[in-house]
């Protein structure tokens, strides 16, 4: 195989396929699903799900692989391989629509494709995502963490999880210089303007973790600082409590109430 992997795209490829009924299970794959595979790499999970399930999109940034992947994939004819920006593909939709999105993600975009792909894919029920082990970690960080933050929310308001496995550093080619993991999210809450609100809020209230939340949001110029105090106070909350000590719900309603 003449491809090789660029460390500038963030590219470690699935090279053990023991891993592979690991996802399948964690995917829940059934032979009518439309998944969504971002990041094939050399086609080792793409021909996997191809031989389970009715459609895979598969998306590749890297126009390198193509010669290797169209070998790979030669006799899967239920494979849609598009190359291109996986994140504008997103925006501009995909048909037929994908209702699961299982991907070895490219670690430098894993949680913008999470992040966008809950918004711009409704139809994507269950994300079954092979990451670097502290992004799946901070996905579903409880309150309180080092690792909680605004990704923490938005997914906890809008999915559950339902599945984390640890995955070795030599399940991989180059192996990476982190740990990794699959992580399994169900969606349990429809996208709609008011969690893309209470995104931009929590993005702001984050912002600034060394400050307040109240001087975090001021900074970020969502409110001032009274008006932030006020509503921290009808949440039974101080004024200079901070960002990570608010659970997701409580930080929707503050976002409700500053709107």
């Amino acid at each position: 195989m003449s491809a090789r992997p660029k460390r500038e795209l963030g590219q470690h490829w699935l090279v053990d396929e023991n891993i592979l009924d690991v996802i399948g299970r964690m995917a829940e794959l059934d032979p009518k699903d439309v998944v969504l595979e971002v990041g094939p790499g050399l086609g080792v999970l793409t021909t996997y799900l191809a031989d389970r399930v009715s459609l895979v999109h598969a998306v590749e940034l890297d126009l390198g692989l193509e010669p290797a992947l169209r070998e790979r994939l030669a006799g899967h004819n239920n494979v849609s391989l598009v190359f291109g920006d996986a994140l504008d593909l997103l925006r501009d939709g995909l048909s037929p629509s994908p209702r699961k999105l299982v991907a070895n993600l490219p670690y430098n975009v894993a949680t913008p494709i999470v992040m966008e792909s809950l918004a711009a894919l409704p139809t994507v029920e269950l994300w079954c995502v092979m990451v670097q082990r502290e992004v799946a970690e901070r996905f579903f960080a409880p309150q309180g963490t080092r690792d909680y933050g605004a990704v923490s929310v938005v997914l906890q308001l809008a999915t559950e999880r339902t599945g984390f496995h640890p995955v070795a550093r030599t399940c991989f080619r180059p192996p990476p210089n982190v740990d990794s993991a699959l992580v399994a999210f169900r969606r349990t809450r429809a996208w709609s303007a008011e969690l893309e609100s209470v995104r931009c809020f929590v993005q702001a209230a984050f912002a600034h973790r060394r400050k307040t939340l109240a001087n975090s949001l001021e900074l970020a110029g969502v409110t001032d600082r009274g008006r932030a105090a006020s509503a921290l106070a009808e949440l039974g909350r101080p004024a200079d409590v901070r960002a990570e000590a608010l659970g997701p719900d409580e930080l929707a309603r503050l976002a409700g109430l500053i709107a």
